[in-house]
């Protein structure tokens, strides 16, 4: 099978039930009219102006007016589409109509700036780009220099001169499948890295790797048609669209909410009564706050169907876990480790019955390898640090066009993942730190994913990270930036006493409060507070000499 046929599959089984939901809560009392100028209504609900929703028949059909206008237009298969939307209806729509005509699907990070995009869609072979309103702004800059991208479809009302009107094209075309027969092993989509070392790198995957991610998805979590996924992050990221993969496989509806707020995460929970919901670190943190304040009150929300809640996408503090059951002690607790070269989570899981291992990322998923090894590519016995490495079907086909690194990170069939990791005599997998984040502090190796463990731990502190500042006698030094919580104060001193726990080359030989700045997945952005104060301490050193 090839994922498209999931979809073919529940459009007939379920054709009338809903398959997705869409909540905006921006603008809540001017939703519906926003969406009229957009041209965007889809059976919006006359009680829920920041609410719209898609049936599975529907979904199929216009993927396949999708896919059919890109063949009248002359699309071959193997062809690059760019998406570059925001979490919207007529997102997964989109990216289905280009699978199922044989193109290649290439998510754009929404948070792009022009010159990102521009190097995206030019180090893909982008030829055909369809975008919101969003992004118009950020396109026009830049259109001579996108000379390959010959066809641009916008996603709106107000049509800019230099697109044409996707919702008014797709009117003419055809909602029966298109003529095309798809192969596992035919090429599906790119990817990008998250561009944590710079500008990104082009990720190529098959179609196999998406069938298999949810398989892999489906059996980690069991949803079953009774459940409702509420996705929050992005969905050009694999982590958000291989997580929904699993309503894919189990015909069960989702719920796309455009908004992280506490309340609005607690109210769509209630009021389209999810039974699993994806977080980051941050938003959990967030709610947990809320409640702590007094912000939130959980009497006002309707919570006993919520059944799972799971993490992925960076690692997660063990304290998280325990503060969050203790507040919602019926919740089954999950998370998962994966990478866009292993198209999202799964590659190594948990498992909801083991939360006597939090900390651990887990054992490798469901058709995935996992080990742990030395420079050498040997793998190492338990409790020893070393590289991780995976291998299963959703590992990348290579980066496109960029031979020298995949063979740095693909080697006989093996992912080497970058993160340094060990494993314990249960055969669970920990995350010490990213390969490049290592502290090397007068000759002593530091893993400041520890430290960042244990500062989040002071009840004063909402977030850390921890970043190695170069030092004139040592080499590096680790220096801790602590986003303090809101409506509290802090001291250097009262940090340096709390760390009098931690072993002496651990603790941090410099405290700097300032706000912990974090990617649209929730990953720290590290080069950039590297950026912004190794600049600084370079300046002291030289001050001193």
């Amino acid at each position: 099978m090839v994922i498209t046929e999931f979809l073919e599959r529940n459009a007939r089984l379920y054709r009338d039930e809903i398959a997705l939901v869409e909540v905006n809560p921006s603008h809540e009392r001017d939703q519906a009219k926003t969406w009229r100028e957009f041209g965007l209504i889809e059976r919006s609900c006359p009680n829920a102006p920041y609410r719209r929703e898609m049936s599975w028949g529907h979904f199929d059909k216009k993927a396949n007016r999708f896919a059919n206008l890109l063949l009248s237009r002359g699309v071959k298969r193997g062809t690059k589409v760019g998406i570059l939307l925001m979490n919207c209806l007529e997102w997964l729509p989109i990216y289905f109509g280009v699978l199922k005509v044989g193109c290649i699907a290439v998510p754009l990070n929404f948070r792009y700036s022009s010159e990102e995009i521009r190097y995206c869609l030019d180090l893909a072979d982008v030829e055909v780009l369809v975008f919101g309103p969003e992004f118009v702004d950020r396109i026009e800059p830049i259109l001579p220099a996108l000379g390959q991208v010959r066809l641009r479809f916008f996603v709106g009302r107000s049509i800019p001169p230099f697109a044409e009107d996707y919702r008014e094209m797709i009117g003419y075309c055809s909602c029966d499948a298109p003529p095309v027969h798809l192969e596992p092993y035919d090429l599906a989509a790119i990817y990008f890295s998250s561009g944590t070392t710079g500008f990104p790198k082009a990720i190529l995957h098959n179609h196999r790797a998406l069938f298999a991610a949810c398989l892999t998805e489906q059996h980690h979590h069991g949803q079953t048609r009774d459940d409702v996924f509420l996705c929050i992050p992005p969905l050009y990221h694999t982590g958000a669209k291989m997580h929904w993969f699993g309503s894919l496989a189990s015909g069960s509806r989702a719920v796309l909410l455009r908004g992280v707020s506490p309340e609005w995460i607690l109210r769509t929970v209630t009021e389209e009564k999810c039974t699993i919901v994806w977080l980051l670190v941050p938003w959990a943190q967030d709610i947990l706050d809320a409640i702590d304040s007094g912000q939130v009150n959980l009497d006002h929300y309707l919570l006993d169907q919520w059944r799972l809640m799971h993490i992925g996408a960076q690692p997660v503090p063990p304290s998280l876990v325990h503060r969050w059951k203790k507040v919602f002690p019926h919740h089954a607790y999950d998370t998962n480790y994966g990478l866009s070269e292993s198209l999202g989570p799964g590659c190594v899981h948990l498992g909801v019955e083991n939360i006597g291992k939090v900390g651990a990322i887990g054992k490798a998923g469901y058709l995935w390898e996992a080990k742990v090894v030395d420079e050498a590519g040997k793998e190492l016995p338990p409790g020893a640090v070393g590289e991780l490495a995976v291998r299963g079907p959703g590992v990348m086909l290579g980066y496109y066009k960029n031979p020298e690194a995949t063979a740095e990170v693909l080697r006989d069939e093996w992912l080497f993942t970058g993160d340094m990791a060990q494993r314990d005599e249960d055969g669970f997998f920990y995350l010490v730190d990213r390969k490049k984040d290592v502290v090397i502090s007068g000759g002593e190796n530091i893993y400041p994913v520890q430290i960042e463990d244990f500062l989040r731990r002071h009840e004063k502190i909402k977030d850390a990270a921890v970043i190695g500042l170069p030092d004139q006698r040592l080499g590096e030094i680790a220096a801790a930036i602590i986003q303090i919580k809101e409506g509290m104060a802090c001291t250097e001193e009262e940090i340096n006493a709390f760390c009098q726990e931690l072993p002496r080359y651990k603790r941090p030989r410099r405290v700097i409060f300032d706000t912990v700045p974090r990617n649209p997945t929730g990953k720290i952005e590290k080069p950039a507070l590297r950026e912004k104060y190794c600049h600084v301490r370079l300046v002291e050193a030289q001050t001193t000499r």
